[in-house]
């Protein structure tokens, strides 16, 4: 099993949307990054750990814990032209873009960005080192660890 970091924009698709979903379940949609898309593709499996982390909203920071549902399969949204996705080179024989589905398992409390730089048994995670914007990132057994113990800590 292994674990790890996905960032969504809260205002296009939060954990809440995740909580509410049929089956609490949705596609992850959208990765245009290839380091990112090559997690999806070639390194994540269903039942992996994942830190549902929203980012560029007024406080950053790790909204629930999540699992892998699925094994990936071709993004979609690089087909529709109507998308703010869309990517022309692709095409079906030889789509570009990954998705996976993602299972909302539990919210926990919110666990802002600010409160994760200062823990030091996190001090390693990618997330937290200078310059990192990978979309997704992994997460070592010890910091997924932590993480999870914050979260169940003053549960909402």
């Amino acid at each position: 099993m292994r674990y790890w970091l996905m960032k969504s924009e809260p205002d296009e698709v939060s954990f809440d949307d995740v909580l509410a979903a049929p089956a609490q379940t949705l596609a992850w949609f959208g990765v245009r990054n290839y380091q990112a898309r090559n997690f999806m593709r070639d390194a994540m499996s269903v039942g992996d750990g994942i830190l549902f982390y929203h980012s560029s909203c007024a406080v950053p920071g790790v909204a629930g814990i999540a699992e892998v549902a699925s094994s990936p399969y071709p993004d979609a949204t690089q087909f529709d032209a109507a998308s703010h996705y869309h990517d022309p080179k692709a095409t079906l024989e030889q789509p570009r873009w990954i998705s996976v589905d993602v299972r909302a398992i539990e919210a926990g409390r919110y666990l802002p960005l600010a409160e994760m730089r200062s823990i030091p048994a996190l001090e390693d995670m990618v997330l937290l080192q200078k310059g990192s914007r990978l979309s997704i990132s992994p997460v070592t057994q010890a910091q997924w660890n932590t993480v999870v113990a914050l979260l169940k800590e003053g549960k909402r």
